[in-house]
């Protein structure tokens, strides 16, 4: 397990992502993240702290710079809640639930980011414009309606398989509409 790669990695999903699907300043980006299959486990069976870590430091570190909201997906034993900056959610209205991930319920990526944001807090829901699954993890319950997937040049971070998304508006109208 090269961290070094694993963060050059990570950077390489996001930032591709981002210049081909540009996101507007002040969205939200999920991530979920699989710190186990990263290491080449099995889901849940194999955290790393200090995956979950890199992972995070990384997206922030990306996203914060381009004023991009970054929603961190927790595990399974927390209902795939989000941890957030008190900032997005207060913007986007999500309602905080109480609770603190930590290593085994929420999962290491989540919990880095509880102990990184500046004011971290735990919501159930958002509607991201765009996102990264690193893992099979399922991120698309935070997701707008019409995610688009996109099958990375990058495709793995570690061992873990990796599928991006951005969103686009509905198209409404049926045959009448035009569009731009």
């Amino acid at each position: 397990m090269n961290i070094e790669e694993i963060k050059s990695q990570v950077s390489k999903v996001i930032n591709d992502l981002l210049n081909d699907h540009p996101q507007k300043k002040g969205s939200v980006f999920v991530i979920g993240c699989s710190s186990s299959e990263v290491a080449g486990g099995k889901m849940g069976k194999n955290s790393s702290e200090v995956i979950g870590k890199a992972v995070f430091e990384t997206a922030n570190s990306i996203l914060s710079e381009k004023g991009i909201f970054l929603a961190c997906q927790c595990c399974e034993h927390l209902n795939r809640a989000l941890v957030v900056e008190e900032e997005c959610a207060e913007k986007f209205g999500y309602e905080e639930v109480c609770v603190k991930p930590w290593l085994h319920a929420g999962g290491s990526f989540a919990t880095a980011a509880y102990a990184g944001f500046k004011k971290a807090v735990v919501v159930e829901h958002v509607k991201a414009s765009a996102g990264i699954d690193i893992g099979d993890v399922l991120i698309g319950m935070h997701l707008k309606d019409v995610a688009v997937p996109v099958h990375p040049e990058q495709n793995v971070v570690g061992d873990a398989h990796v599928v991006a998304a951005w969103c686009r508006p509905k198209l409404i109208g049926g045959e009448r509409a035009r569009y731009e």
